[in-house]
């Protein structure tokens, strides 16, 4: 599998869990990206997605980097169809502390939602913040 750098600019970072992954972590991968499983799954095929190059945030990726970041959620969505069939995706990146970032290497969630995984998934990623996903007027099945 690819380790290296990207037009020159070194991708390890001291620290970095996501800087120089082993080969055998390495699921999918493209020029400027790698998809491996989520060490602590919220779902079965939970998946990040990794830009080679030690980035902190989602705004600092490059045009190349963003297209193939699209690309490897095509193939992530291919994979875990054929192996796992999920009834929907949640696909989101915490950028910053505040915002539950707890690796500063930009990475992607990729999960799997499978029917009654949760009594009521209405609202998705707006339950970020608890308490304030619901749509006003919609109440929440018990």
């Amino acid at each position: 599998m690819r380790k290296g750098t990207m037009k020159g600019t070194p991708m390890t970072v001291p620290a970095c869990p996501f800087c120089s992954p082993p080969d055998g972590e390495i699921l999918l991968q493209n020029e400027y990206c790698y998809a491996r499983k989520d060490a602590y799954p919220v779902s079965p095929g939970h998946l990040l997605i990794i830009p080679f190059r030690h980035v902190p945030d989602a705004f600092n990726l490059s045009r190349e980097e963003r297209i193939a970041i699209g690309d490897l959620l095509d193939r992530c969505r291919e994979l875990v169809e054929r192996k796992l069939s999920p009834d929907g995706y949640n696909i989101g990146v915490n950028i910053g502390e505040a915002a539950g970032q707890s690796v500063m290497h930009v990475h992607i969630h990729f999960i799997p939602r499978f029917s009654g995984d949760t009594p009521y998934p209405g609202g998705g990623v707006r339950h970020a913040i608890p308490g304030r996903g619901e749509y006003p007027g919609v109440r929440i099945p018990e």
